[in-house]
């Protein structure tokens, strides 16, 4: 029977394999590590004896084994005798292979929450795209005219005072010009070439110790495989995250790289993934936006424009990966997952 499922053996996600009577026929090692039993003692098992919602999650396995319902469950609480219980999201699907009867998934919720968040970070991000592009062509054509104006009407001013506030009228369309094309600069689609993400990590730590002065410590791993990027389009993901931390008063950054293996992202599984940290010690995100740091025009930084994070983010997602963060006051890491292909 093992060798049947051989192939379940290689997933991060643990994954347990049931017969009509609902007990367990296979168990992945991800299953043996989540539900710390191995799998001689979880075959044989009568899968709803592990969940205290057992009367509602065997109803559910009925549907599931007679209509073809795939059942999805946030509040199902693995229970272990004299240890804690764990809150897991399951996920059943019939199968019909080797007499086998069900196919159930078994994430911790911090998993699947991480999952859903990324989903709608996704979903946020497109609707976010649209409505820069179109805030911002609608802002470039006045512009010009209210520059224009301003020009010709300082050409009619003879004192020297009053020509100042054409000045700033003008400086100050210059300003909001240079905000339109950053936001609309994202939309130019990808130049994909092979490359080494250390090599852009490296142009990134040379810039904002220029900057700002501060040293951003490396820890690298020296197995990462190169990336398909653009190049422009990644170091300005990774300028937009340092110049963050820099600007809110960290005194020290930290670049670490990992390989990670076994990860969904945006809804893809892939085998292989670059995690990137960019770890700061600063005030932190404040709690009030951290739901919504990824927005256009929100900021947490007197006189920041709120479009770093929103760029990194549509920069990324270009790649078809993500940016997440954590953050509480001394410590805020923000992790981009990039797929190895």
């Amino acid at each position: 029977m093992a060798a049947s499922f051989a192939g379940l053996d290689l997933l991060a996600t643990a994954v347990v394999v049931l017969d009509d009577e609902f007990a367990v026929r296979y168990a992945n090692p991800a299953a043996e590590n989540l539900l710390s039993t191995g799998a001689k003692s979880l075959i044989g098992q009568p899968f709803l004896g592990f969940f205290a919602e057992r009367s509602e999650l065997e109803r559910s396995l009925e549907d599931a084994r007679v209509i073809h319902w795939d059942y999805s469950a946030r509040n199902v609480t693995y229970v272990r005798i004299g240890r804690a219980p764990v809150p897991l999201s399951c996920t059943v699907t019939r199968i019909d292979a080797f007499g086998m009867a069900l196919l159930a998934e078994l994430r911790p919720i911090s998993e699947q929450l991480r999952i859903e968040r990324e989903a709608r970070i996704e979903s946020e991000q497109q609707a976010n795209r649209e409505l820069i592009r179109n805030l911002a062509h609608e802002i470039k054509n006045p512009l010009g005219g209210l520059r224009g104006s301003a020009q010709l009407l300082e050409r009619e001013l003879e004192r020297a005072e009053l020509r100042e506030y054409t000045q700033v009228i003008i400086k100050e369309a210059d300003r909001l010009q240079t905000l339109m094309d950053r936001m609309l600069t994202p939309h130019r689609t990808p130049h994909l070439e092979p490359l080494g993400m250390h090599e852009v990590l490296e142009r990134v730590r040379s810039l904002v110790r220029a900057e700002f002065g501060i040293e951003i410590v490396r820890d690298y791993d020296p197995s990462l495989p190169e990336i398909r990027g653009d190049r422009e389009q990644l170091i300005q993901a990774v300028l937009n995250i340092a110049r963050n931390a820099a600007q809110v008063g960290s005194n020290g950054i930290i670049f670490r790289t990992r390989v990670i293996r076994q990860i969904t992202i945006l809804k893809q599984r892939y085998k292989l993934a670059l995690e990137l940290q960019v770890i700061d010690d600063g005030p932190g995100v404040p709690e009030e936006i951290q739901d919504r740091i990824f927005n256009p025009l929100v900021s947490g930084r007197e006189g920041g424009t709120g479009l770093g994070l929103s760029l990194a983010q549509t920069f990324v997602h270009y790649h078809h990966g993500v940016i997440e963060f954590e953050s509480r006051p001394g410590r805020t890491i923000f992790r981009i997952l990039l797929p190895i292909r």
